[in-house]
């Protein structure tokens, strides 16, 4: 059977997505590869797909329990023989599992990298026939790369004990540096990777200075009402208390980090794979194991410590290719609390975090497309001027109307003070602070004391930031003081206009929807797809396994825009695929026939 053949039989799919087919064929053809595409863009499909078109076992190496189980989950229902062995399996669960592997039963096996490493476990593999080894989330096998895991490293065993078998890497996160590493520590042979555009264009990316979290997150939340949706915190108190005030708001809100016992974390991981959950309040313990595909929406609370960081959690939202949401809420006091905990690493690994950090912080205080700053980090190019899909190029952020007076103001203070003082306290002069240091140094004579005294510091001090970000100030030495770099001079003398923003008005006026959202909704009855939903959902509870395996809000939305009548007209439902249809077609195709039934009765009725 070819691949286009088994992407219709088994998920539904009728095309594939960018490098889609270039990666199975490499698989197909027995080549090692490395594959870096951005979370949603069908990573798992380039390995499941070939494993069933090929003769043999596919091994997948796999980093957490969770992530596995869901995978089998979905593969499962959508027909392929597939299992995993880890932990979680009693002693006889286990033992049946290595019967079919056996027996060559199963075509899709998942462990994890420790597991596959002992001596048993190589041993059931070598008296099996092997298709090919896939390693899923390969950049924790590089120290450059954002979740570095020692485990990996044993995979190199591979090459050794199966010289013959290809071994192919995935990841959606991946700079040039992890890709080297990736094929080095696995001794991937004639390796040319294969790299997606790291742009998500269905993700809206907003980025906002934290006020005040808890009345942030409910602005936010309450246009994502009874939809998935992950809010990230730095810390776990931060996590305990914002869950909780969502849950008394009456937000289906649940926590998650480390600090909780296993049995916790899973029932409120379960609740919100299985929809009894909207929203999960977390810190990044929480996420690399969820291939939930409709999460609508994804917060920081805080800024993360690197845009790999960044990149892998808000890629979390919109895996199903509909419209969501990222909004990124941060403070300068987030940046102390990673210094902090970087201080605390080993010398060697400081400098790369420390860079990353930065990295985070331009992002965070840039004002260039979202999309482009992204892509351009990993090292791509985005096209065209306009991304249309956040808040820069939606002119959401409202700039200072005469930003140059507004810098060269700065500027002369930071001469004023002969380049040796940084920016908070440069910030109170121009304010013009009466504070005790400033009376003493007689920086309350200076003819830049004062000059901005009708804004607040907290404004003072984001421009501050905005003109460091655009290489017109640079900070210095083991303080920090805050110097005037050739551009910042050139904008002294009038020769260069910085851009800064204004502060933010006191009551923001609604975003428009971007064109990605408008369009996934075009010819959608948004009535019949909340009934499907419910129905998901119990079909779902039923069968004790998450929501999205069952059916993709994309799947469902196709549904309510196309209203199949016949199990013909429900395969060619986008992501339904022929076990699907034969399990679920009757009760959908029911559901949607009462609903055009009754919407018919009712307009007759007038």
């Amino acid at each position: 059977m070819n691949l286009e053949a088994i992407l219709k039989q088994y998920w539904g799919f009728d095309r594939f997505l960018p490098l889609q087919r270039e990666a199975m064929e490499r698989v197909v053809a027995g080549h090692d590869s490395v594959v870096v595409l951005p979370t949603g863009g069908g990573k798992s499909l380039c390995f499941q797909a070939p494993a069933l078109a090929l003769d043999g076992l596919a091994v997948v190496v796999s980093p957490l329990i969770s992530l596995m189980k869901d995978q089998v989950d979905a593969l499962q229902s959508a027909g392929a023989a597939a299992a995993f062995i880890n932990s979680s399996l009693s002693a006889d669960e286990r033992r049946t599992v290595e019967a079919d592997v056996a027996a060559g039963r199963l075509k899709i096996l998942y462990a994890a990298p420790e597991r596959l490493v002992t001596d048993n476990f190589l041993g059931l593999l070598k008296s099996t026939p092997i298709a090919f080894f896939a390693v899923d989330e390969a950049h924790c096998i590089s120290m450059w790369g954002h979740d570095f895991r020692p485990e990996y490293r044993g995979m190199r065993i591979l090459r050794e004990a199966f010289p013959h078998a290809a071994i192919h890497a995935y990841t959606a996160t991946a700079t040039a540096q992890v890709r080297s590493d990736i094929v080095d520590e696995l001794g991937l042979r004639n390796v040319e990777p294969l790299v997606g555009s790291f742009d998500r264009p269905n993700l809206v990316y907003r980025v906002r200075r934290r006020t005040d979290r808890l009345s942030q997150v409910l602005e936010i939340l309450e246009k994502h009402r009874s939809e998935s949706c992950i809010v990230y915190c730095i810390r776990r108190s931060d996590v305990d208390s914002l869950a909780a005030a969502l849950a008394s708001r009456s937000f289906r809100a649940l926590p998650y980090h480390a600090g909780m016992s296993d049995e916790e974390r899973k029932e409120n991981q379960d609740s919100f794979t299985g929809e009894k959950a909207d929203i999960i309040v977390a810190t990044v313990a929480f996420g690399m194991g969820i291939d939930k595909s409709n999460v609508r929406c994804v917060i920081h609370t805080g800024a993360p410590k690197s845009l790999e960081h960044y990149q892998q959690e808000t890629g979390r939202a919109g895996r199903d290719g509909l419209e969501a949401e990222c909004v990124l809420l941060y403070s300068g006091g987030d940046f102390h609390i990673w210094r902090n905990i970087i201080d605390e690493m080993a010398p060697e690994s400081q400098e790369i975090a420390l860079r990353k950090l930065n990295d985070m912080y331009s992002y965070c205080s840039g004002l260039t497309c979202r999309h482009r700053a992204l892509v351009e980090y990993f090292g791509q190019e985005l096209d065209g001027s306009n991304c249309g899909a956040c808040d820069v190029c939606l002119d959401e952020l409202k700039l200072v109307d005469e930003p140059l007076i507004t810098a060269q103001k700065i500027l002369s203070c930071v001469v004023r003070l002969r380049e040796r003082f940084g920016a908070g306290y440069t910030a109170s002069v121009l304010c013009g602070s009466t504070e005790k240091r400033i009376k003493e140094w007689g920086h309350d004579q200076l003819t830049t004391w004062g000059l901005l005294s009708d804004e607040s510091q907290r404004t003072v001090r984001d421009w501050i930031e905005q003109l460091i970000d655009q290489d017109h100030l640079e900070r210095r030495g083991e303080y920090n003081v805050l110097g005037l770099s050739a551009s910042g001079w050139e904008v002294l003398r009038g020769h260069e206009t910085p851009r800064l923003l204004a502060p933010p008005p006191k009551a923001s006026k609604a975003p428009k929807a971007p064109k990605v959202e408008r369009e996934s909704w075009d010819g959608v009855d948004r009535e019949l797809f909340e009934v499907l939903r419910r129905l998901r959902a119990r079909k779902a509870q039923e069968l004790g396994v998450p929501a999205y395996v069952v059916f993709g809000d994309a799947a469902l939305r196709d549904m309510a825009r196309r209203l199949p009548a016949t199990d013909a007209e429900f395969l060619e439902v986008h992501g339904v695929g022929e076990k699907k249809c034969a399990v679920f077609g009757k009760e959908f195709l029911a559901a949607i026939d009462l609903h055009r039934s009754t919407a018919r009765r009712e307009q007759a009725e007038g």
